[in-house]
């Protein structure tokens, strides 16, 4: 009927300034510092015992060498350790016999490397106009301050006039607005203990509004709401306040019934920042809530560099995703039109005598087809007269009374790439042609030798092919020739013979030198 609202609450910050954090009433403390908590709302007229939460430890008064001990309504960590981080409960007794218990939460925090003051390690503002307070010194006997920061920085400049506990600020502005963290030593019968404490700064204030949403069950509920409270007090029944609701209701998927509620805050104040915001939803089955406090964010003199460089680098990460994009859709284009400028050349000696070995479906009867037309006469002219590269072709370039096993080997050594031409003949064909076994062989067995595949007929799925040739497909596709090529066959410019002469190697120079790619 009802989850758990730690799952279903959205808390939406609209200020410009201020953050949103879910919190508990928590002392936090660096490890290795010394701590010491006052049991709150409490008189030294009253006597006081503290103890472990869970495990209802009483913890003693101090004795010679004590690390963790309790005096009147302080409890004390001399230095503290990793394993003090718990809770803590204090109980006032008072003379009619009655009792009253104060829960408290101790979380101690390791140093990290690069990390100044943890931000959990915040005590609430009590700040007038241009003064900031140490926090807790007053627990702490004769202790002395060594030095104040502002957001981690050395505090310095003549704005700042330093008197005991104190920090004044020099007609206080935005850029005041921060985190002040006052160092200071104490010494405890002889030993020397140091504490930093942190407060927030705030110069005035802004609009800010907390959404809270909610699932209240299936359909309407009879009596179900979402609302706020500030403190443990409702805003409906704040006078004059700061502080208005909004509510509307909405249905969700398979009829889930929702309520969300925002708190307008008109201007936040100094005060705000101690203060406790509830989201509590209920209906007839439950109810619950969460509690957040609002945290001033840092202003850094450093925000504009900071912005400027996170902008400067999505500009280059942006210039370079749009460069890759251009370069994978453009890349024949953008190679051959280096090549043409530039007019590089192989400048190894290969010991190849061919650019290109063709493979093509021979043909046994005496009736001529688009395939030989292509190879005897297109290919030629685009390739060798054009385009400067030399093939050998099986019916022009294996001499008559060689034996063709042995030849058709020789030459496809002697060639930089193996041209494959696609078509159904090949497909159908029940006999292995020895040249394509042989090419096959080269490129995969060998990997020796770089493969060509031109698609002359849309093959369709490629299921009908032989293993080997679908790897080779897969690994780098095939160059599809299409019906409007053959309006003009013959321009080494069209797309088709662009993607061709792109994977043809480096033509070799007037020294008949040769590629090795």
């Amino acid at each position: 009927m009802f989850r758990n609202m730690m799952g279903l609450i959205d808390l939406i910050l609209l200020s410009t300034f201020l953050s949103v954090s879910m919190t508990s009433e928590t002392f936090d403390s660096m490890e290795g510092e010394a701590l010491v908590i006052k049991c709150p709302k409490s008189s030294s007229s009253v006597k006081i015992t503290w103890y472990r939460t869970d495990t209802h430890k009483v913890i003693p008064a101090e004795e010679e060498g004590s690390r963790v001990f309790s005096i009147e309504r302080f409890l004390w960590f001399l230095p503290t350790s990793r394993d003090d981080s718990g809770n803590y409960t204090c109980v006032t007794h008072f003379s009619s016999n009655r009792t009253k218990s104060y829960n408290v939460s101790v979380q101690v925090h390791s140093y990290k490397q690069g990390e100044c003051f943890p931000s959990q390690i915040r005590y609430p503002n009590d700040t007038g106009k241009g003064k900031v307070v140490c926090p807790t010194i007053d627990n702490y006997k004769n202790a002395t301050i060594v030095q104040w920061y502002k957001d981690c920085k050395p505090l310095q400049g003549q704005r700042y006039f330093k008197e005991e506990k104190y920090i004044y600020i020099d007609n206080p502005r935005r850029e005041d607005d921060g985190y002040y963290t006052c160092q200071f030593i104490y010494t405890h019968k002889g030993n020397v203990f140091n504490v930093s404490a942190t407060r927030i700064f705030i110069s005035g204030g802004a609009a800010l509004s907390l959404k809270c949403q909610a699932r209240l069950g299936i359909k309407k509920q009879p009596l179900a709401a979402v609302r706020w409270d500030v403190d443990n007090t409702p805003v409906k029944n704040l006078v004059f306040s700061r502080f208005h609701e909004e509510t509307h209701f909405f249905d969700g998927h398979e009829q889930v019934y929702y309520e969300e509620t925002t708190l307008n805050i008109t201007e936040v104040k100094k005060e705000d920042l101690q203060s406790n915001f509830t989201c509590i939803a209920l209906n007839i089955m439950y109810n619950t809530g969460v509690t957040v406090t609002l945290q001033l964010k840092v202003q850094s003199k450093d925000f504009l560099p900071n912005v400027l460089l996170i902008t400067g680098s999505l500009v280059l990460l942006g210039a370079i995703a749009l460069s890759v994009i251009l370069y994978q859709s453009f890349r024949a284009d953008i190679v051959l039109l280096y090549r043409e400028i530039f007019q590089p050349y192989s400048v190894k000696d290969d010991g190849k005598t061919y650019d290109a070995y063709v493979i093509y479906p021979k043909n046994h009867t005496s009736e001529a087809n688009f395939v030989e037309y292509f190879v005897y006469q297109i290919m030629p002219d685009i390739l060798e007269n054009k385009c400067g590269y030399t093939l050998c072709i099986y019916g022009r370039d294996i001499y008559p009374g060689e034996d063709a096993a042995s030849a058709i080997e020789k030459r496809m050594q002697k060639s930089r790439r193996l041209i494959i031409l696609l078509t159904y003949q090949l497909i159908n064909s029940k006999e292995d042609a020895y040249d394509q076994h042989i090419a096959l062989y080269n490129a995969l067995i060998q990997n020796d030798t770089k493969v060509i595949l031109l698609e002359m007929e849309t093959i369709g799925n490629y299921e009908k092919l032989q293993e080997s040739l679908r790897f080779i497909i897969k690994q780098q596709g095939t160059i599809k020739w299409k019906e409007e090529h053959t309006v003009h066959p013959q321009s080494p410019s069209s797309k088709f013979w662009k993607q061709v002469r792109y994977r043809m190697p480096l033509r070799h120079g007037p020294s008949h030198q040769a590629d090795t790619r």
